[in-house]
């Protein structure tokens, strides 16, 4: 039973990720700078993270699987600030993760690809994420 209620998450996830990412494939990047900035909450401060990464993530499907301070099926962006190290290696692995997808590094469940994003967007989500900081 576990196992058919992982693939029928995965699944709608995927399919909601995909369907999602093809409509918003389109649009052009400087549409992104008038998107409301994604939440923000009280004791997670922003230290030199991308405005832009900031942007991305509220008009793409990001926030559908994780939230900045608690678990939802992905990680929150607090705990993978506190897990990996604002690198450039780290910045270019995620980068590659968001883009490509991937399982293993925070369960079961894995994240859905994201081909739609370029790697320059995934780079400035990935160091908005990685700014993140909890006091």
């Amino acid at each position: 039973m576990k196992k058919i209620i992982s693939i029928f998450v995965i699944c709608s996830l995927t399919f909601a990720c995909t369907s999602s990412e093809k409509s918003k494939g389109t649009e052009d990047s400087s549409k992104v700078a008038a998107a409301a900035p994604a939440e923000t909450i009280p004791g997670v401060a922003v230290t030199g993270g991308s405005l832009k990464g900031e942007q991305l993530i509220s008009s793409s499907d990001c926030l559908t699987c994780h939230k900045v301070d608690a678990k939802i099926v992905g990680p929150s962006y607090a705990d993978v600030a506190k897990k990996y190290a604002a690198t450039d290696e780290n910045i270019e692995m995620l980068a590659n993760k968001i883009i490509a997808g991937g399982s293993g590094s925070w369960g079961e469940i894995p994240m859905a690809p994201h081909p739609a994003i370029t790697k320059d967007d995934a780079k400035e989500i990935v160091k908005y994420i990685l700014a993140l900081k909890t006091n």
